[in-house]
């Protein structure tokens, strides 16, 4: 984040982060997650200026895909995207069908040139017919109606331990996951205590140190606890605060943890739709 020194000060890193980059071929639930993450770092009063920085210099050209069964954007309304995107691509057979989304993204078009041309009448006939198909591709469904309430009802839930028993607390899931936004900071001070550099890392609520305190006070130090914080904080918290889950069905922490804990079946069991195993 930055560096310290007694004969310099305080100097940022903010350069590092305006270095111009390009994430090219971002899915549509990848592209919902940078949305998600833009309302946590970049509005309101305590906007984040390397997040801000980074962000308004990365160009972000986005992808359609086939979903497979691991997939639950569609639950998630994250199978397709109007905004924070310079450029989508949509495969429309020989051709891709490009959306332009900002003003960048027009920049792009007319400096590519002769790589790009008006489209027809088929071509918005086929991207019509694929998007179709892409919808009905999905076989797995998360049912979100009255889900905020049901955990509400849920709080004391035995499913909690049995899924804490059976969590790792590796973080694996948080690590693979585009919404989570728990991060940590600390002071690298080199020899002589005076000089150093504060630096930045991704945390995760399932760590058992995520949520302890000065005085060695841990307000989460059953693995239960934390694993539903987890779920509350996706599926609850951050609807009251924001209008909609963080989580975008990308279904990546399912396939990351070592133990087989699945989302999808962690809601079900919620709803009383399956049993723990």
């Amino acid at each position: 984040m930055f560096t310290f020194d007694p004969r310099r000060g305080y100097e940022d890193r903010l350069a590092e982060a305006a270095v111009p980059q390009v994430l090219f071929g971002v899915h549509a639930y990848d592209i919902q997650g940078l949305n998600i993450l833009d309302r946590v770092f970049a509005q309101g009063k305590f906007a984040d200026p390397y997040y801000v920085t980074r962000r308004q210099h990365t160009a972000v050209i986005g992808i359609d895909f086939e979903p497979d069964d691991r997939h639950f954007a569609r639950s998630m309304n994250a199978d397709f995207v109007d905004s924070g995107f310079d450029l989508f691509l949509s495969d429309i057979g020989d051709h891709y069908l490009v959306l332009v989304g900002t003003s960048r993204g027009d920049d792009m078009v007319v400096m590519s040139g002769c790589l790009l041309a008006e489209p027809g009448k088929a071509d918005i006939g086929e991207f019509k017919r694929r998007s179709s198909l892409r919808r009905a591709a999905y076989r797995t469904h998360v049912d979100l109606g009255d889900l905020p309430e049901i955990l509400e009802m849920e709080y004391h839930s035995g499913v909690w331990k049995e899924l804490g028993d059976r969590c790792l607390s590796c973080g694996s899931c948080s690590m693979v996951c585009p919404t989570c936004y728990c991060f940590d900071v600390a002071d690298e001070v080199e020899l002589g205590g005076r000089s150093g550099t504060r630096v930045r890392s991704w945390d995760s609520c399932l760590f058992k140190t995520h949520a302890l305190v000065a005085g060695g006070e841990n307000f989460r130090k059953n693995r239960s606890s934390r694993i539903m914080f987890r779920f509350y904080h996706k599926q609850r918290g951050f609807v009251a605060e924001y209008g909609r889950p963080s989580c975008v069905g990308c279904g990546r922490c399912a396939v990351a943890c070592p133990a087989g804990i699945d989302i999808v079946t962690a809601i079900d069991m919620i709803r009383g739709h399956a049993d723990a195993h």
